[in-house]
C-alpha cells in the first residue's frame, strides 16, 4: 500500500522571512505520517530547497513549460526545474485553466514535459459549481484527464491526480466526504479503463478544495482517497502539520 501524499501550494504567497519562517516550523514539527511536498513559486526555489535538503520533507512548482527550450519569454522548463531539485510540479490547476486559458490538451503537454525531465506531475482536474448542478461532473472530469491517459501512455504511477473542484477552492465551502469519493472513484475508473487495473492501484489520487484539520478526518475515511492538495491552510505550519499528521 502506497503512503498518502500531502502537497502544499502556496499559490502567489510568501517572502523571504516568511518562508523561512514557514519551512523551520514544518521542519520542527516532523515526523509525518504521510509524504510531504511544497509546491512554491519560482523565485523561491532554491532557497526552499537549501532550506529542505537531507529531509523528508519534498519540493514542486506550480507550473512549467510544455516546451523543451527556445524563446518563450516568462516561462520555465522541467529541465530548469529538475535542475532545482524539484519532485513535483502542479498542472492544470483551475487558476490557471481560468486565468490563463490553459486548455486540456496544454495541460496534458504540460505533464509529458515534467514525467520527460523526472518531475512528477500533480494533474488538476475539477468541475465548477455550475456544471456540478447541472450534473455534469463526469463529463468535465473525464474530458479533462482523458487527454492526459492518451497522452502519457503508460505513466499513470508516474503521475500524480488531484480531483479539486473548482467551487471549492479558496472558498471556504469543501465537497462533501461523499462528493470527493465518488468523484475520485470515478477517476480512479477511468485511469484502470486507459491503463488498466495495476495503474489504477498504483496512482496516487488526491483531494483538494478548502481541506483544512477539521475536515481532513471525514474525506479521508472514504478510503480511496490517497491525500490531500492543500492551499490556504499549507500557510499555516501548525494547520498543514496537523492536515498531515492525520495519518500518523
Amino acid at each position: 500500500m502506497q503512503r498518502k501524499l500531502v502537497v502544499g501550494n502556496w499559490k502567489m504567497h510568501g517572502s523571504r522571512p516568511a518562508n523561512a519562517e514557514l519551512l523551520a516550523a514544518l521542519l520542527g514539527a516532523r515526523p509525518f505520517g504521510a509524504d510531504v511536498a511544497v509546491c512554491v513559486p519560482f523565485v523561491y526555489l532554491n532557497e526552499t530547497a537549501a532550506t529542505l535538503a537531507g529531509s523528508d520533507i519534498r519540493w514542486g512548482a506550480q507550473d512549467v513549460s510544455a516546451h523543451e527550450q527556445g524563446a518563450y519569454t516568462g516561462e520555465v522548463s522541467a529541465a530548469m526545474l529538475a535542475e532545482c531539485g524539484c519532485r513535483f510540479v502542479i498542472v492544470g490547476h483551475s487558476e490557471r485553466r481560468a486565468y490563463h486559458a490553459e486548455g486540456d490538451a496544454l495541460v496534458a503537454q504540460k505533464a509529458q514535459a515534467a514525467l520527460a525531465r523526472g518531475v512528477t506531475p500533480v494533474v488538476c482536474v475539477g468541475e465548477t459549481l455550475a456544471e456540478r448542478e447541472a450534473g455534469e461532473t463526469e463529463d468535465v472530469v473525464k474530458r479533462q484527464l482523458s487527454v492526459v491517459i492518451h497522452q502519457l501512455a503508460h505513466c499513470a504511477a508516474e503521475m500524480v491526480v488531484a480531483y479539486e473542484p473548482v467551487w471549492a477552492i479558496g472558498t471556504g465551502r469543501t465537497a462533501s466526504d461523499e462528493q470527493a469519493a465518488e468523484a475520485i472513484g470515478y477517476l480512479r475508473r477511468l485511469v484502470g479503463e486507459g491503463w488498466g487495473a495495476e495503474a489504477a492501484d498504483g496512482v496516487r489520487i488526491l483531494y483538494g478544495g478548502s481541506v483544512t484539520p477539521g475536515n481532513i478526518a471525514g474525506l479521508m475515511a472514504k478510503g480511496d482517497i490517497d491525500g490531500a492538495l492543500v492551499g490556504g491552510a499549507s500557510l499555516d505550519p501548525d494547520k498543514f502539520a496537523a492536515i498531515v499528521r492525520y495519518w500518523a
